[in-house]
């Protein structure tokens, strides 16, 4: 199980989806910190000082916060996918990894379209 937070533009529902996959899923409405404008910095901050994952679609902020900020539980930046299950087990795989989080940058991308 992961202890994973997801921010405030994350789909509930792929949340809720990563619950049914046996992982402890916090989310920043859970949390009290909605609708708030707290910085990405503080959002990195709360979801490292409580030992979990931040999932995210904010790539560019958080890619860019992992480098400046390397201290932390890890982060997976996603792209926007309409398959909310999919997404969930694909980001559940991600963190299966036996290296661990910590300190790392994962990202899990929509599958090209067979189109």
């Amino acid at each position: 199980m992961t202890r994973l937070y997801t921010n405030e533009n994350f789909p509930l529902q792929v949340a809720e989806e990563l619950r049914r996959l046996g992982n402890d899923v916090l989310t920043v409405q859970e949390a009290g910190n909605a609708g708030q404008a707290i910085p990405d910095t503080a959002v990195l901050t709360f979801a490292t000082r409580d030992r979990r994952v931040l999932v995210t679609l904010n790539r560019r902020h958080f890619i860019r916060l992992h480098h400046d900020q390397p201290e932390h539980q890890g982060i997976v930046v996603c792209t926007f996918d309409p398959d909310f299950v999919g997404q969930a087990h694909r980001i559940h795989e991600a963190l299966e990894d036996p290296a661990g989080m910590a300190g790392r940058l994962v990202r899990v991308n929509r599958p090209l379209s067979e189109h």
